[in-house]
């Protein structure tokens, strides 16, 4: 005569095991860890130094994502003027906080405008992609070249130094980031009066030097 009961507890016990399961598994679903979020760390090419907020490279990359890749989030922590120094203090602190899933790397422009040791920015590029690594990220070096001022030799060995550090960690690699901007004929139509900034007409053509490359790396 007790058979009824126990079957009811059997039940009662089967349901709650069951809902505790499904919502283990919708937790585990939606965890930080399945979310894909891009941490751009850059300098005033990123940050849309002079330019109408929402209309630089990394909003479009925003948009592009919400057509394309629904879900991704994009994070910027560019700051105008910032060097692969100031990059990597800042780096540990900004890993920790948003957890990404991809980091795009893009800076040395002043390093090489300020005449900084070749060695330190090498060095400092390599640091960066090695702690995003550490924690699971995909990394995307996006190169620069030197003003040719400073003479072939130098030129090359900057140059070379986002590639060495992409082979050796087996990073992602935009070879130049200013690819048809800084390299245009009449480069000037896509430059601010400064002649260093890229002007908004000039973005797009940066976000597509690096969504191909960029897109490979996301699910």
């Amino acid at each position: 005569m007790h058979t009824p009961l126990l079957r009811r507890r059997h039940f009662t016990f089967t349901l709650l095991a069951l809902v505790g399961w499904g919502f283990a598994t919708s937790l585990q679903a939606t965890s930080p860890a399945s979310v894909q979020r891009i941490l751009v760390l850059g300098d005033s090419l990123s940050a849309e130094y002079g330019l109408a907020r929402g209309t630089g490279w990394v909003a479009l990359l925003q948009k592009q994502l919400t057509q394309e890749k629904p879900g991704v989030e994009v994070i910027n922590a560019s700051i105008s003027g910032d060097t692969t120094s100031g990059g990597r203090s800042r780096l540990p602190a900004l890993l920790k906080k948003h957890q990404p899933s991809h980091v795009v790397i893009e800076l040395g422009g002043n390093d090489a405008l300020r005449g900084l040791p070749m060695a330190m920015t090498e060095g400092n590029l390599l640091e960066m992609t090695k702690q995003s690594k550490s924690t699971g990220a995909q990394v995307l070096l996006l190169g620069m070249q030197m003003p040719p001022n400073y003479g072939p030799d130098m030129a090359r060995q900057f140059e070379a130094a986002y590639a060495q550090v992409a082979k050796s960690q087996k990073a992602a690699l935009v070879p130049f980031f200013l690819k048809g901007v800084g390299d245009d004929p009449d480069p000037l139509k896509w430059f601010q009066p400064d002649r260093i900034h890229p002007n908004e007409a000039a973005q797009p053509r940066l976000l597509a030097n690096v969504w191909p490359t960029l897109k490979k790396q996301l699910k």
